[in-house]
C-alpha cells in the first residue's frame, strides 16, 4: 500500500478570465523561496464527475457558481511543493463566474477547510509572457491569447 506522498491525486481546476485578466490563487513555497500562482480548483471526490467537482470547488472557494464550462485539456503534473514530491492528473476547464461582482474585486480572500489564501486578478500578459509562475505548468497562452 502506497503512503500518502505516493498517491496520484485527481484534480479539477478552472481558468477564469474576464478577457484581460485571469483569477488565480496566490501561494508561496518556503523551501524553494518562491512565490507562485495556481489555477483555482481542487481534488475530485470519489463518485463525482470532473464537471461536478469543478462546480463544487468554485462554489466552495468563491461562493458562486461557474458557467460556460469547457474542458481545455488534461495535464499530468509532477511537482515538488514544500520539499514534498507530488503527482496529479488535472482536468483543466475554462469558465465564467455567475456572480459579476467578483469581476470587480482585485483580491478575493478564500477560506476553505481551515486553509486561507488570496485569489487575485492577474493580467493575461503576465501569464502569457511568463512574468509569473502559474501552476500547473501549461501553455496558457493557447487559451489566454485568444480573443
Amino acid at each position: 500500500m502506497a503512503d500518502k506522498a505516493e498517491k496520484i491525486r485527481v484534480k479539477t481546476m478552472c481558468l477564469i478570465t474576464d478577457g484581460q485578466r485571469v483569477l488565480v490563487g496566490k501561494g508561496r513555497d518556503s523551501v524553494k523561496n518562491e512565490n507562485f500562482y495556481r489555477v483555482l480548483g481542487g481534488s475530485l471526490r470519489f463518485n463525482e464527475t470532473v464537471k461536478d467537482g469543478i462546480m463544487r470547488e468554485i462554489k466552495e472557494e468563491l461562493g458562486c457558481g461557474v458557467e460556460n464550462l469547457e474542458l481545455v485539456d488534461v495535464i499530468e503534473n509532477l511537482f515538488t511543493y514544500e520539499g514534498e514530491e507530488g503527482h496529479e492528473i488535472v482536468f483543466l476547464f475554462k469558465g465564467t463566474l455567475s456572480d459579476p461582482k467578483l469581476y470587480k474585486k482585485d483580491i478575493v480572500h478564500i477560506i476553505e477547510d481551515g486553509y486561507e489564501f488570496d485569489a487575485e486578478w492577474i493580467p493575461n500578459e503576465y501569464v502569457i509572457n511568463k512574468k509569473i509562475r502559474l501552476y500547473p505548468e501549461y501553455e496558457y497562452s493557447k487559451i489566454l491569447a485568444r480573443r
